[in-house]
């Protein structure tokens, strides 16, 4: 097998571009069965997804799995499928447009702004090679994970790395690991429960639901409660609540194994069957609207606490296109790309001559 990939003829005189791949986490093609096997598969075979050996998990996951699994999971997805295709994809390719519209307005009209999801398609893969052959030389991988875990943000730079180990001619490479404190990212936030509560009223409680992790890595060292609990204590200070008034959970749990407490739905039902009669619900973790927010949260979990006696469920969407997360999403770029966006990259042109230069001078001395 050739070990690097064929790449665009190089054209010299062709001057270097500066990129950005946002990456997220991915979305079968369309709600049935048939293209839900091939997600979960992919999805479920990535090691830092699932950290079980491989001779117990493989019997699992090929053999019960993936024959029961994908006819669920596409009845959930047709629940929330759009006409514009899966929400997740549709909100993600959106933001790539509007963060490219943005820097256009700020003077970066040449910046190549991709998008790309870790399982599924575009692949990272399939949006590097284009970067690639328009002429990127630099390029900033963004995982939209405002919070970092292994089963996340780690995946995807090992996808990025996995990828570049093929090309012969590599880009400089930067990633953003996580930004679950961003100012302007919690301002986003605080400005989205805001305009809610003068739409509805405020509620008894707000909930705040991140994606469970297994309680196992946050024991091994991974970082992601810790980092949630961060997004979540400086949302609430940002919204002035008192701690009583805000509630942290943890949605999205698979297997038998304990994952990290408290569970949402079960939190809902407790509240409700405490007295409490209203709540809103917000998903911080999660920058785009999809199945883990529209369905599990806005249908499933609404559905469990008005049956457990709540009287007002409310939820609020993820921030999606809003403008001032896409300004929070240009805050992060630009601090990570630093002098990139300042100092001019030489052309091909110039780089020819220093390096001629440098050759004659290494030839007189």
């Amino acid at each position: 097998m050739t070990r690097f990939w064929q790449a665009p003829a190089h054209t010299h005189g062709k001057a270097p571009r500066t990129g950005i791949l946002l990456v997220n986490l991915g979305t079968p093609t369309a709600p049935t069965a048939a293209a839900l096997r091939p997600y979960l598969r992919q999805f479920l075979s990535d090691p830092r997804v699932v950290e079980i050996p491989r001779f117990v998990w493989w019997p699992i996951l090929h053999g019960i799995i993936l024959r029961t699994r994908p006819a669920k999971s596409a009845a959930k997805y047709a629940s929330v499928w759009t006409d514009e295709g899966s929400p997740l994809k549709a909100h993600t390719e959106k933001q790539a447009k509007l963060l490219k519209g943005f820097f256009a307005n700020a003077g970066e009209r040449d910046l190549v702004v991709e998008w790309a999801m870790r399982y599924g398609q575009p692949s990272i893969r399939t949006q590097l090679d284009a970067m690639r052959a328009a002429g990127c030389t630099r390029i900033l991988v963004v995982p939209l994970y405002p919070q970092y875990a292994a089963s996340t943000t780690a995946t995807v730079i090992d996808e990025v790395a996995d990828c570049l180990r093929h090309w012969r001619n590599l880009p400089e490479i930067r990633y953003v690991r996580s930004f679950p404190g961003e100012p302007t990212y919690i301002q986003a936030l605080a400005n989205s429960v805001r305009e809610h509560w003068k739409r509805n009223g405020e509620p008894d409680r707000l909930v705040l639901s991140f994606h469970g992790t297994p309680k196992r890595s946050l024991e091994l060292g991974d970082p992601y409660h810790c980092e949630c609990l961060k997004t979540a204590r400086l949302l609430g200070e940002a919204l002035a609540l008192p701690p009583e008034k805000l509630v942290v959970s943890f949605q999205s749990r698979f297997g038998k194994a304990e994952w990290l407490q408290p569970y949402t739905q079960p939190t809902l039902e407790a509240m409700a069957q405490a007295g409490v009669g209203s709540v809103d619900v917000m998903c911080p973790g999660f920058v785009s609207d999809c199945l883990e927010t529209l369905e599990e949260i806005n249908m499933e979990c609404r559905e469990a606490f008005l049956h457990a006696g709540g009287k007002r469920f409310g939820y609020i969407p993820c921030l999606n296109e809003r403008d001032d997360w896409i300004e929070a999403l240009m805050a992060v770029c630009v601090r990570e790309m630093g002098h990139w966006l300042t100092e001019p990259q030489p052309d091909a042109g110039t780089l020819e001559r220093q390096a001629r230069l440098a050759r004659d001078r290494g030839a007189k001395a």
